[in-house]
């Protein structure tokens, strides 16, 4: 069972979400109703995966997000808010997010996300890419002054980099490009050193301002 822990300030919405991953074989193995108790809780039960609103009173999700990448924690965090603002889901991603849904999303949806996350994946409803796309496309996303020059990928380094802006895991890269996994591994490997990229979120966000992905 894919171990993980609840963020949001409502206590309604943090065993509403428990009981329905729980239906699904999911184990949810601690709950915190801030950034700070969900550092506490991430170092003391080592989830696989966090699932963390954005918006809570005292530390946020963004102070939250900020303070693992310093610490330079690896556990992805799948944000699960009601909140779509483009320029609060940049930062979001910005600050190390694997991931971006809606509340609104069906106990389906969460849980395969959930597992894309684990497997290494990273994953976006598609409102929330289409905002980006308009608002790098528009312009109001700036970009980041220190970004490297961007090298031409090829393109198979192209597919790889579009599956994942769709949340596909490595596994599933694999099995659409009828790869091997190490072989996908590999192309991202070369996809970050070209795009000058940490992670993959951020190799989706330099190809979307870039106009890569389409």
């Amino acid at each position: 069972m894919t171990r993980v822990i609840v963020v949001d300030d409502q206590a309604l919405v943090r065993e509403g979400i428990r009981t329905l991953l729980e239906v699904a074989g999911i184990d949810v193995v601690a709950e915190a109703e801030d950034g700070a108790q969900a550092l506490r809780a991430i170092e003391e039960h080592a989830p696989e995966v966090v699932l963390m609103d954005l918006r809570m009173p005292r530390h946020d999700g963004i102070w939250a997000l900020e303070q693992l990448r310093e610490r330079g924690s690896t556990v992805p965090v799948l944000v699960l808010t009601t909140f779509d603002d483009d320029e609060l889901v940049l930062r979001a991603l910005r600050a190390g997010a694997r991931g971006y849904l809606l509340k609104d999303v069906t106990i389906a949806q969460l849980a395969r996300a959930v597992g894309v996350l684990a497997d290494g994946g990273t994953l976006m409803s598609p409102s929330i890419t289409d905002g980006l796309l308009r608002a790098l496309r528009d312009g109001t996303a700036e970009r980041k002054a220190e970004e490297p020059p961007l090298q031409a990928l090829t393109v198979r380094e192209t597919e790889v980099l579009r599956l994942v802006a769709e949340g596909c895991s490595n596994r599933e890269i694999a099995d659409v490009l009828h790869l091997a996994e190490g072989t996908v591994k590999n192309h991202l490997s070369v996809i970050l050193q070209k795009t000058g990229s940490r992670d993959r979120i951020s190799a989706v966000l330099r190809a979307l301002r870039e106009g890569l992905l389409g």
